[in-house]
């Protein structure tokens, strides 16, 4: 009798489970996919995953193993590469597009698809971010904002102050007996470069106290905006209120000492910042321009931070292409006139090989896995409905790791770029369209900056050089590359 009862009492519970399963799996398919009506049916293929969490936890999954590509790779499995998912991400119905076609359509697509950055990158970048503000107020601000950092031509001006830090950094890191993080003072440098630039001479005056901040700032962002002590979110906030009140004091000083003229002063973009005008002769508030800063800030020096440390990673992982890469540096000074100090924009653009470097690790790497959006209206893909109002995911990663774009993509092949030119939406480290990251440029020419100055003199001894991995909030080894930099003779 025991027996019988145990037998009916585990069956008991073994059917609850299997409702309660059925039943909560359910529930985000009938609040989202059946309120469609009869549109539900050209929805792509996917599910919606469990209430609240949806496919978060397969997504964390996969993005805390060794291959946060086995996510991506899982749908197409599942559901064949119809280049177009939908799912449940990030606290909203979503889809997914992760083929060349599918992402060049969103990106592309000002008019029927907007920003849809998740709540925590929209209160922690700002209301006045690019981030955040309509089409019309975007394309205004970047052609205001972005010329002093777009286009090589007009970098051109900064390449020795660039190469001072490089220098110097390497030098210094070089004296060291200690190994030193390598990641963290890579940012280091990219962040005295973006300061240079957006405050001016006065940079040095704010690096101390803004560089602290950024790295908890950058962690939140794509978080869970939970406000609540030991949450990434909660730390985040803080970091951006204090870095806020920094750029605010920068901006009060400005004012303070605008009739105080000094020779050797050198003028930044918030200074541009504080001038321009609207239509109507308004000024911009000040809750833009700190808005812009901090936006600016913090893409302009972890995108090239990361990209340097993973390029160096990676030519010492193929010791053939870092003696081409050498060799190419090498070469380049040959041919340069012996009065000539430091680099050129010319000597930049001879770097052919480097440049294929550059764009091997973007892509391998893939420093943002997405770009969020949102659909506007209903909109018809490739046959598939993206219903308004839901998120859509446009997944770099899954193009830069796709075998269809890609041969053998896992594997770290420069070559690959030669005579190469990627068709729209199969390339997309900065993103795409009108959206563009406007520091690209910038990020490059730091990049090709640092790796010049280091392939001729220094080589870098890796202390755990198979240690573990994270990939979010950017992929990188979990002791920032903790590393020895030695000079070579």
């Amino acid at each position: 009798m025991d027996l019988d009862m145990l037998a009916l009492l585990l069956a008991v519970l073994l059917g609850t489970y299997v409702f309660l399963f059925g039943f909560l799996k359910k529930i985000n398919e009938w609040r989202y996919v059946s309120s469609l009506g009869e549109k539900k049916h050209s929805l792509p293929p996917g599910d919606m995953g469990w209430p609240i969490f949806g496919n978060m936890w397969s997504f964390l999954k996969a993005f805390r193993s060794k291959d946060p590509d086995t996510f991506i790779y899982n749908l197409v499995k599942r559901h064949g590469r119809t280049g177009v998912y939908k799912t449940y991400l990030f606290g909203s119905p979503s889809i997914i597009v992760s083929i060349p076609e599918t992402c060049k359509k969103v990106l592309a697509d000002d008019e029927q698809f907007g920003l849809g950055y998740p709540v925590s990158t929209k209160r922690l970048t700002g209301k006045k971010s690019f981030h955040s503000i309509p089409n019309s107020e975007h394309k205004r601000l970047r052609r205001l904002t972005t010329a002093p950092i777009n286009g090589h031509e007009a970098l051109a001006m900064y390449i020795g102050y660039i190469e001072e830090i490089v220098i110097n950094s390497l030098d210094e890191w070089a004296s060291m007996k200690e190994p030193i993080e390598f990641l963290n003072e890579m940012r280091k440098v990219a962040f005295k470069v973006i300061t240079h630039i957006f405050v001016g001479s006065s940079a040095e005056s704010i690096l101390a106290s803004v560089e602290k901040h950024y790295t908890d700032l950058n962690y939140g962002l794509k978080s869970a905006a939970i406000n609540i002590p030991g949450f990434a979110f909660y730390k985040a906030l803080k970091a951006r209120n204090m870095l806020i009140e920094i750029l605010q004091g920068v901006l009060d000083e400005r004012r303070a000492n605008s009739n105080i003229i000094e020779s050797n002063e050198k003028r930044g973009m918030i200074d541009l910042l504080m001038e321009i005008e609207d239509e109507n002769g308004q000024k911009l508030q000040d809750e833009y321009i700190t808005d812009l800063l901090l936006m600016f800030f913090l893409a302009g020096h972890e995108s090239s931070a990361h990209s340097a440390m993973w390029a160096v990673i990676y030519l010492h992982d193929h010791p053939e292409m870092m003696q081409m890469a050498k060799e190419e540096q090498e070469d380049i000074l040959k041919k340069r006139a012996r009065t000539q100090k430091g680099l050129t924009l010319k000597d930049i653009r001879e770097m052919n090989f480097l440049q294929k470097v550059i764009d091997e690790t973007l892509r391998r790497t893939s420093l943002s896995f997405c770009n969020f959006r949102e659909a506007k209206v209903d909109v018809y893909i490739d046959g598939y409905l993206i219903p308004k109002g839901w998120k859509v995911l446009v997944w770099n990663r899954a193009v830069h790791m796709d075998p269809e774009v890609y041969s053998s993509p896992k594997e770290y092949l420069p070559e690959r770029w030669q005579n190469h030119k990627p068709k729209a939406g199969s390339f997309l480290p900065f993103g795409a369209g009108s959206r563009i990251c406007p520091g690209a440029d910038l990020a490059k020419l730091e990049i090709s900056i640092f790796l010049h100055y280091f392939l001729l003199n220094y080589k870098l001894e890796q202390i755990n050089p198979e240690g573990p991995m994270v990939y979010l909030p950017l992929p990188r080894p979990v002791d920032n590359c903790l590393a020895k930099v030695m000079k070579v003779e």
